[in-house]
């Protein structure tokens, strides 16, 4: 096991002058159900692997577009499926389900449930990066702050804005693609070789003093005139009366 070092928090200035951190392997556009049984053999045949998606922008309010891009990697190879040009295959729902090899990410949940907009399915064997990195003293949360805490390497942010439906992907959109996915699995091996130092447990809030009871609001007291009963002269009461 190695001693741990690492910092709770970590500030953006301190993140911004670190070498960015780019996946070293073979990255492997899939776009097709072929293709997809091929990739999902080769996944199924590794206990951890990486995960990620992405998702093209929406710039109008209450907006937001379906999964186009899944990232799925082992330490060597990189695998995009693209999701905007076909299905969410069987093979790959296995994988997302399987409990023997397990998925490597961060703000998992939310990408899950993206991910069951376009077919349903029951995950099985995620690890979420956000969930267990306290075990070891790290408060951060985003997936760039984690890198420049873990690996002392800065996750370049550059390309999550563009067009993940495009006919083509860019160079530039593979290797970030790649690179989000395989830094969750290199970050947990990391973790995994290190000893934990959880973050101390959050101090119980003091127990809350009862309040005085309010006093009841007493209705204002309004006065009234007296009136005086008017008695009533039948005579002059009585219209035929005066006829007499």
């Amino acid at each position: 096991m190695t001693e741990n070092n690492f910092a709770e928090k970590i500030d953006a200035a301190e993140v911004a002058p670190l070498e960015p951190v780019r996946f070293p392997g073979r990255v492997v556009i899939v776009e097709n159900p072929d293709d997809a049984v091929k990739a999902c053999e080769d996944l199924l045949s590794h206990p951890f692997i990486g995960f990620d998606t992405e998702t093209r922008p929406s710039f109008r309010a209450g907006s937001m577009n379906k999964v186009a891009l899944l990232q799925l990697s082992t330490p060597h190879t990189c695998y995009l499926f693209r999701l905007c040009r076909m299905a969410l295959e069987k093979p790959i729902q296995k994988v997302l389900e399987s409990k023997t090899t397990i998925k490597i990410g961060a703000d998992i949940l939310n990408d899950i449930r993206a991910l069951q907009q376009l077919r349903h399915f029951r995950p099985d064997g995620f690890v979420d990066l956000q969930s267990i990195a306290g075990q070891w003293g790290i408060g951060e949360k985003s997936v760039r702050k984690m890198s420049a805490i873990i690996l002392g390497r800065r996750v370049s942010k550059a390309q999550r804005l563009s067009n993940w439906e495009a006919t083509a992907l860019t160079g530039a959109q593979c290797t970030y693609a790649a690179t989000d996915a395989w830094v969750c699995l290199r970050m947990y091996e990391e973790l995994e070789r290190t000893e934990k130092n959880p973050l101390p447990e959050p101090e119980p809030a003091p127990p809350k003093e009862p309040k005085e009871p309010k006093p009841a609001r007493r209705r204002p007291y309004r006065r009234f005139a007296k009136r005086k009963d008017r008695q009533c002269d039948p005579a002059s009461a009585d219209p035929a009366a005066d006829k007499n």
